[in-house]
């Protein structure tokens, strides 16, 4: 049988390959037990080796914390926009959506040409800012308490609101998604808004760069079972793709 230094070597190999390994599959390759494992994997991120993570382990750290909404601007900005340009193709003529907050949706925001009249209700202050200079869109701004690191607003107020309104589509920035314990944010008030945003469409588009994968913020905001589509850049893995549409979401890759 395979000692342990074998093992350790093997699960440090495997995520430099992958990025990401399941408990699951290392059982099977190593031909151990569960039990075996998860204490294999705590050892190895007790010497800061790894991070374990729901169901596996990862070499990013998976937690997420809030930064300013400037901030995060400047990341992965070329992805972002061809995020965005993907996103804004899915926009039909006359519809009517729900854009929710950050640079993701951001990027979108700035590249919408409208081809007739377009209604959008949005938490975001920048994106409706950014929409304001086409006289063809309608801008709803959700109302309630602003939150400075992501110039959007959370809250009953911004929740009550949207009881009112049926829209086709919803694009969902993240800050975290993991495959199986769904999406997340830093913040649980507008984790809780996004929730809402979910129930008022008819469809979901999570937009999100492929460094949010397999990272968690604090606040879950719902379960992958729950979206539609994920529009991402081509950094992410084909096994995320593969668990994706396993599960029947649609990956759009640019």
């Amino acid at each position: 049988m395979i000692n342990i230094a074998e093992r350790h070597k093997f699960i440090l190999d495997k995520l430099q390959e992958k990025g990401y390994i399941s408990v699951v599959d290392l059982c099977k390759e190593l031909d151990v037990s569960g039990v075996t494992i998860r204490k294999d994997l705590k050892l190895l991120e007790d010497r800061s080796l790894l991070f374990r993570s729901h169901g596996g382990a990862t070499l990013n750290n998976p937690y997420t914390n809030d930064k300013p909404v400037n901030e995060k601007e400047k990341i992965r900005r070329d992805e972002k926009h061809n995020i965005g340009q993907a996103a804004a193709a899915l926009i039909a003529p006359n519809d009517a959506i729900i854009i929710a907050s950050g640079t993701s949706v951001l990027a979108l925001a700035r590249c919408i040409h409208p081809k007739g009249h377009l209604t959008v209700i949005t938490a975001a202050l920048n994106v409706a800012m950014e929409l304001l200079r086409h006289p063809e869109i309608e801008v709803i701004q959700l109302g309630g308490l602003l939150r400075n690191s992501s110039s959007s607003v959370t809250g009953p107020y911004a929740e009550k609101i949207l009881q009112d309104f049926s829209c086709s589509k919803l694009f969902l920035g993240v800050d975290g998604i993991d495959v199986d314990f769904g999406l997340t944010t830093t913040n649980i008030m507008e984790a809780h808004l996004n929730q809402k945003m979910i129930a008022t469409v008819q469809k979901t588009i999570v937009l999100a760069d492929s460094s949010k994968f397999g990272k968690r913020g604090f606040g879950r905001i719902c379960g992958m079972e729950d979206i539609d589509e994920v529009i991402t850049d081509r950094g992410i893995s084909d096994h995320t793709v593969k668990m994706m549409e396993e599960m029947g979401i649609k990956v759009t890759i640019v």
